[in-house]
């Protein structure tokens, strides 16, 4: 029995050694594997364990007037962030913002928002404290930084508006982004994605939209084009490698170049800046707006508000003191007057009217009207705005001398249904997708609209004053010039754009205007050009808009058609008139209770090639207020006639680094 052990026990022994040996030498192999072959591979993860990657702000796309001229684009920006987890506790925090802001001034009210973010949201994240600094600031800053803990001196882009307030309402203006931005740019990039919050790829794009507009140097738009294009405007984000600890907190930036994004989109308007600009001077310190179409093309050549704050005040943060005064202030200085501003056509509404009389048939050219100062309908008198009436007009002189007597009758015969009919084909009752935000659409009243929208029937003394553009006709000043470029152009006339290039802006609502019968423009046409051109016309004195021969060929000697109004913002007893019917006139009344000021024009009368409407805040007498204003408009843009020459077309950019430059 022990001599059969012993005769095992090597048997056994070798078993042992064998299979050591083969482990040990798989061991090996694989030690040689990791330590030899696959060294860079596992480097590579290692690195990545250690490495986030994080959304960069890409270079926002420039806006640009049609001659090429900047409207919003962007300047180097040196800002300053605060990361709480490195600054300390309450006391801390507070300590470091009061050492920083005696370098960057920072008000009271920054200092205590700073704090209350500082101290309640994420400690890992870094909080912008002030922008836009100055190079001495910002070298200050840097030079401090090891004395002010979790203190840092960043360079980027900022938003920057050379012109100023002339086009705040139409290119709007970008902030940093709050929770609700946030928010709502997350649902829209969703949705352009196709994909919803519940997949993974959702939700990995949603992660990354939210940490982009958290980013300290990422601004939103908040309005206007900035807003409407923001998907198109803000590029493709790139990534930045930041360094983090085992805790996950990042303690180093590294070398990202090669990780850049895709700039925004050059956008070009068909706005010309030097006529916007001379628009908004000419008003001076009237309130009110206009708006110039190329009658060729469609462009809108000018779409000016005044007044209108600086943009630029609003990038970095508004002041609260500053936005209290622009909401208070009687002009209206945030309101979009030429695209959200909603007002009485008044008299301008009378070509309206002629056009539908003639159209349906109810009226001929030659049919006249006895106007003794005021007209009899349905149980009470109409006035005439002439107390001492016209005498016996036609459709000519009614639309010469603005006859409201005239016009009572024409409505009356041809009835609200047809009224509304011919406004809607001149371009009234639509709000015109233009690629920035707001716009209102008016109302082209009849009696399907009366009952949804007043609960009520329509009657026939809501027809008379309609007649007159009074009542419940409103229309916008871009509705306005729409209707006068259609007017001057006929049918063919292109549909109204703002955008050029670099956005798509479909509006595929628009009504056609469609072929009148024969002689109704034409007539309606005649009656404008008396306006400006004939004895006993409302703007006689306006007609000309070469008197000092400065402008070119084919434009030399030219003229404007036109229609003034005056729309009534309240109503007018009787008490308040005199013996004569006169009410009281309007510069004797408060500014916010005098009527509005309205002309719409075109020119040159023989071949138009421009159409403008312009609105006069409680500006008074439409012929000899806002009349003048139309004209010297209309006459610039003839002596410069922008319309006339190509848009400019952006220069490719290339991306260098995390930033895009032009080539």
């Amino acid at each position: 029995m022990s001599r059969d052990w012993r005769n095992q026990f090597p048997s056994r022994r070798n078993m042992f050694l064998v299979g050591g040996g083969v482990l040990f030498a798989g061991l090996t192999i694989r030690l040689a594997e990791l330590q030899l072959f696959r060294q860079a591979e596992f480097e590579t993860k290692a690195r990545e364990t250690r490495i986030r990657l994080e959304p960069a702000p890409p270079h926002r796309g420039t806006i640009y007037d049609r001659t090429g001229r900047v409207l919003a684009g962007s300047k180097r920006n040196f800002y300053v962030t605060l990361r709480p987890e490195l600054a300390g506790d309450r006391a801390q925090i507070i300590d470091v913002i009061d050492r920083l802001s005696r370098i960057v001034p920072l008000s009271e009210s920054r200092k205590r928002s700073v704090t209350q973010e500082a101290t309640t949201g994420p400690r890992f994240r870094d909080i912008l404290v002030a922008d836009d600094l100055t190079w001495e600031e910002f070298a200050q800053v840097n030079v401090m930084s090891p004395e002010l803990s979790g203190v840092s001196a960043e360079v980027g882009e900022l938003r920057s508006y050379p012109l100023q307030a002339a086009f705040y309402h139409t290119i709007g203006y970008v902030q940093k982004a709050n929770e609700a931005d946030i928010t709502r740019m997350t649902e829209i990039e969703l949705k352009s994605a196709n994909e919803s919050l519940d997949s993974p790829a959702g939700k990995a794009r949603a992660a990354t939209v939210r940490r982009l507009y958290r980013h300290p140097a990422m601004r939103v738009g908040k309005s206007g084009i900035e807003a409407y294009g923001e998907l198109e405007l803000k590029g493709d984000p790139g990534k930045i490698r930041m360094l983090q600890n085992a805790g996950g907190r990042v303690i180093d930036r590294l070398p990202s170049e090669d990780l850049a994004g895709k700039p925004g989109a050059e956008v070009v308007l068909s706005i010309d800046a030097e006529l916007q600009n001379y628009a908004i001077s000419r008003f001076g310190t009237e309130a009110g707006s206009a708006v110039v179409i190329d009658v060729a093309s469609g462009d809108v050549v000018c779409m000016m508000s005044t007044p209108a704050p600086d943009p630029n005040a609003f990038v970095s943060g508004i002041g609260s003191t500053l936005f209290k005064s622009l909401q208070t202030d009687e002009r209206n200085p945030l309101y979009h007057k030429a695209y959200d501003g909603v007002y009485p056509p008044g008299s301008t509404f009378k070509i309206v009217v002629a056009a539908a009389a003639l159209e349906s048939g109810a009226m001929k050219p030659e049919d006249t009207v006895a106007c003794p100062g005021k007209a009899w309908y349905y149980n009470r008198f109409y006035n005439c705005w002439r107390p001492e009436g016209h005498g016996t007009v036609n459709l000519h002189t009614g639309i010469q001398k603005s006859c409201d007597c005239y016009f009572y009758r024409a409505a009356e015969r041809t009835g609200i249904e047809a009224i509304a009919d011919v406004a809607k084909r001149f371009g009234l009752g639509h709000r015109y997708e233009l690629g920035l935000t707001g716009g209102k659409s008016g109302s082209v009243p009849n009696d399907a609209w009366k009952r949804k929208v007043v609960g009520e029937q329509w009657y026939a003394g809501d027809t008379i004053s309609a007649g007159i553009g009074q009542g419940y006709v409103t229309s916008t000043p871009f509705q306005l010039a729409v209707m006068c470029a259609r007017i001057a152009g006929g049918a063919n006339v292109p549909d109204p754009h703002v955008i050029v290039s670099g956005m798509k802006v479909p509006d595929n609502t628009i009504m056609p205007m469609g072929e009148f019968k024969p002689g109704v423009l034409e007539a309606v046409r005649a009656g404008m050009f008396a306006v400006t051109s004939e004895g006993g016309g409302t703007a006689i004195r306006y007609g000309a808009l070469d008197e000092k021969n400065e402008l070119p060929a084919p434009y030399t000697g030219a003229r404007m058609a036109g229609k003034s109004g005056s729309a009534q913002v309240r109503i007018i007893s009787a008490a308040e008139r005199d013996s004569r019917g006169r009410a009281i006139s309007n510069d004797k009344l408060p500014w916010k209770l005098r009527d509005h000021a309205l002309f719409v024009a075109y020119a040159p009368t023989d071949k138009p090639r421009y159409a403008v409407a312009v609105v006069v805040e409680h500006g008074g007498s439409g012929s000899s207020v806002a009349a003048p204003f139309a004209r010297d408009i209309l006459a610039h843009a003839l002596k410069y006639d922008t319309g006339a020459r190509k848009a400019f077309v952006p220069q490719q950019r290339e991306v260098a680094g995390n930033e895009a430059t032009p080539t």
